[in-house]
């Protein structure tokens, strides 16, 4: 499956099949929550919250490509994605494109 943020792969000629997305919602236990605020007084990288956002855009393209699959693409073209806050420490990622099939 070729991803790409591009609405072209060059040297190909596509096929729209129609809009795709995967979502997830992710937060840290209250643990880390804890601690990430206390980083906030000092300032710095939010690691735990940085990790967080990286797996829940992985969790996210993983089912955009799945949704993808199901529509026989070969590809999706003009990804996208987004993120808003939910509740405090969560977060709701969703990434979006256009799956695609060669002619």
């Amino acid at each position: 499956m070729i991803l790409v943020n591009t609405d072209y792969i060059t040297g190909k000629e596509l096929e729209m099949l129609g809009l795709v997305r995967g979502s997830t919602i992710q937060s840290k236990h209250v643990g880390k929550d804890i601690l990430q605020s206390f980083k906030t007084l000092v300032g710095g990288e939010l690691k735990s919250y940085n990790e967080m956002m990286n797996e829940a855009r992985a969790i996210a393209t993983k089912r955009m490509v799945a949704e993808a699959e199901e529509l026989g693409a070969d590809a999706v073209v003009n990804i996208r994605y987004s993120s808003s806050s939910i509740m405090q420490g969560a977060a709701e990622v969703i990434a979006y494109g256009t799956a695609v099939k060669f002619k």
